[in-house]
C-alpha cells in the first residue's frame, strides 16, 4: 500500500530540494520499519536507512528526463487541498495541508 505521506518530486518547478527528498525518504523508512520514531538502539540502522533512501532517491530524480512540463507547486497543493476538502470535509488533516 502507498503511504499518503510520501509525495511525488519528480518534474516540479521550482525542483525538488535536498530536504523535501530526505522528508519522503524518511517516511518511506518509517512506513517499511513499522517505527515512527526508532529506539535507541534501533536509531543508527534507521537513520542510516534513511540517509541511504535519500541519496539514491536525489539520484534517480536527477537522472530522469520529463516527458511533460514541469507542474507548478502552488497549483498541485491546491488541487491536493480540494481533494482532502472532499474526502475528510471542513476538517482538513495536517499533512494534507503541507504545514
Amino acid at each position: 500500500m502507498m503511504c499518503r505521506n510520501i509525495k511525488m518530486l519528480h518534474n516540479f518547478e521550482p525542483p525538488v530540494t535536498e530536504a523535501e527528498i530526505r522528508a519522503g525518504a524518511l517516511q518511506f523508512v518509517r512506513k517499511i520499519s513499522g517505527f515512527n520514531k526508532p529506539s535507541k538502539v534501533n536509531e543508527k540502522p534507521f537513520f542510516a536507512a534513511v540517509d541511504e533512501v535519500a541519496r539514491i532517491s536525489g539520484t534517480l530524480l536527477a537522472s530522469l528526463e520529463p516527458t511533460a512540463s514541469p507542474k507548478n507547486r502552488q497549483q498541485e497543493a491546491a488541487k491536493a487541498k480540494v481533494r482532502a476538502l472532499r474526502r475528510f470535509g471542513r476538517q482538513v488533516p495536517s499533512e494534507d495541508r503541507g504545514d
